[in-house]
């Protein structure tokens, strides 16, 4: 198997959805185990604090679609497991809950796929 470049590999990477990206991270993740969050820098205990004390269970709320509607279409889809015809509708429907009663962590991770897909998101 011939060795990719780091230009042919950023090249796929531009050609791929939001979707499978996500997808990709998840699987790096698992087969190195490794994880992709971000280090945390000095204001990000407060938030950390925040999700502690707050809630055990929250909603995900597409509050907007934004103007890369097919892609938050395809996100939904993917958070969801709906099928595109009824992802389709709920973004159509926004502002609409996508997710309920998960936790604050899962709603974030939800959250970060839908913002990159250009929606609008709300964790209550």
């Amino acid at each position: 198997m011939a060795k990719l470049t780091r230009e042919e590999i950023i090249a796929a990477l531009k050609e791929m959805t939001v979707v499978e990206l996500n997808d990709l991270v998840k699987a790096v993740e698992e087969e190195f185990g490794v994880t992709a969050a971000a280090p945390v820098m000095g204001g990000a205990p407060v938030e950390e604090e925040a999700v502690a004390k707050g809630p055990s269970e929250v909603s995900l709320i597409l509050k907007a679609c934004g103007p890369q509607k097919v892609a938050v279409i395809k996100a939904v889809q993917a958070i969801t497991g709906l099928g595109l015809m009824d992802a389709k509708k709920v973004v159509d429907a926004a502002p609409s809950p996508i997710k309920e009663h998960i936790s604050p962590v899962e709603a974030e991770e939800h959250k970060k796929v839908l913002v990159a897909a250009g929606a609008e998101v709300e964790i209550k």
